[in-house]
């Protein structure tokens, strides 16, 4: 994936986020020392103020879409990467910030700022892949560490990533977890849920809360029936899909099938 002869140059993005999964990189602690003699980190703002300039052999992007300025930005990124991968649920799914895909901005503008005139931004606040050709989406809010650490390897190696792509309830069972919503009648999200987390709710005795977003084919309709019998109502159906990924399409359409 790098030039010949140049060692891979590695830059991290930062757009509308928190910087948790920028964070989750600088947490590899051990590994980073390794990471960081395999590869050059060109561009990282949130760990060094030295900055290489030209292309980049792989850009993590962590954070989402929400002002003009930032849509025409990620164009450039994309432009001077071989490989992006973009890494949180903010990145893949819209984040938290996707909340405002369900209520009306300009108005909130109006009623939490003095001068809603001096705010520019979106309507949305949309995935990196709404704008630009993404190689491979890292799921989580934050992500995991192993699996940033697969990531990063994988695109040294030219291999593509091996992430789970099936629910939170396979890592349950995997780690001899009783469940939850069975045992217990809490409200758990895991059924829907893409696995990564290693079910760190439910080793806990807590429902998931679906920080890594829909898993590769989610059927959330049924688990909808099964947290009705629980006793949720359709404001709680609706509130328990729009959370960190309110904006992945199989949540907020099922969320939206419980709008009151």
């Amino acid at each position: 994936m790098a030039v010949p002869g140049r060692t891979p140059r590695l830059a991290v993005w930062k757009f509308a986020s928190c910087d948790g999964c920028q964070l989750t990189l600088l947490d590899c602690e051990d590994e980073l020392l390794g990471i960081a003699a395999a590869v050059e980190i060109a561009y990282f703002p949130e760990a060094t103020r030295g900055v290489i300039r030209g292309h980049y052999d792989l850009s993590l992007v962590e954070g989402s879409i929400t002002t003009p300025h930032d849509a025409e930005r990620i164009h450039e990124v994309r432009r001077r990467s071989t490989h992006l991968v973009t890494i949180g649920a903010c990145a893949t799914a819209g984040g938290i910030q996707g909340l405002r895909n369900f209520a009306d901005v300009a108005e909130y503008s109006s009623v939490v700022y003095a001068r809603p005139d001096y705010i520019e931004t979106l309507a949305t606040s949309t995935p990196i892949a709404a704008h630009v050709p993404v190689d491979f989406e890292l799921r989580g809010c934050p992500i995991a560490k192993s699996q940033l650490i697969e990531v990063i390897t994988a695109f040294l190696a030219g291999r593509r990533p091996v992430t789970p792509s099936h629910s939170v309830c396979i890592e349950c069972k995997l780690k001899g977890n009783v469940c939850v919503m069975v045992a217990h009648g809490t409200p758990c999200l895991g059924p829907v849920t893409h696995a990564g987390c290693g079910a760190l709710c439910p080793s806990y005795h807590r429902g998931c809360y679906g920080c890594y977003g829909p898993m590769e084919t989610p059927n959330p309709a049924p688990l909808s029936q099964a947290l009705t019998e629980l006793g949720m109502g359709k404001r709680d159906l609706q509130r328990v899909y729009r959370n960190f990924n309110a904006n992945a399409p199989a949540f907020r359409e099922e969320s939206e099938r419980h709008d009151a």
